[in-house]
């Protein structure tokens, strides 16, 4: 990823929050058993070497009920991300007006919104990546997956 401020959706949210906790959480937990350490250890590099973090209230909300917050150190770790990122607020309405809305629904519509080439989307959601390249171009997301 060349750029140095990106936002990050909800999956690698959860993911970034659980190996944060414990990298041995990230085989175990619900949500992200489909990582590998290698993953969590080139995701927590990428967000490490950022000036900014760019987040969505809804890419928030989404991240902290994937969670399942039976474990009161996710939400600590939440409330701690929450805190050294810098939070975009799209309306409801604008992001609604979105061609990808009727598809990926309102979170991803706000970070459709949301990013460009200065701002790109970090992702390890395929529909979204691809929407999100189609309508704003290649530099504006990174498939975490297939990257």
């Amino acid at each position: 990823m060349v750029s140095s401020e990106a936002f990050i959706d909800a999956n690698l949210l959860v993911l970034l929050i659980v190996g944060r906790i414990d990298r041995r959480l990230v085989a175990r937990h619900r949500r992200t058993r489909r990582f590998t350490l290698d993953d969590y250890d080139r995701l927590a590099s990428e967000i490490g070497r950022m000036r900014r973090v760019f987040v969505t209230p809804n890419a928030l909300t989404e991240a902290s009920n994937l969670l399942e917050s039976s474990d009161p150190r996710f939400l600590e770790m939440l409330r701690a991300l929450i805190e050294d990122s810098c939070e975009i607020v799209v309306p409801s309405a604008e992001a609604a007006r979105n061609d990808a809305f009727a598809r990926l629904g309102l979170g991803d519509a706000v970070l459709l919104e949301s990013i460009s080439a200065e701002r790109p989307l970090i992702t390890a959601d395929l529909a979204l990546y691809l929407a999100a390249v189609a309508t704003k171009g290649d530099a504006a997301a990174l498939n975490f997956i297939h990257n």
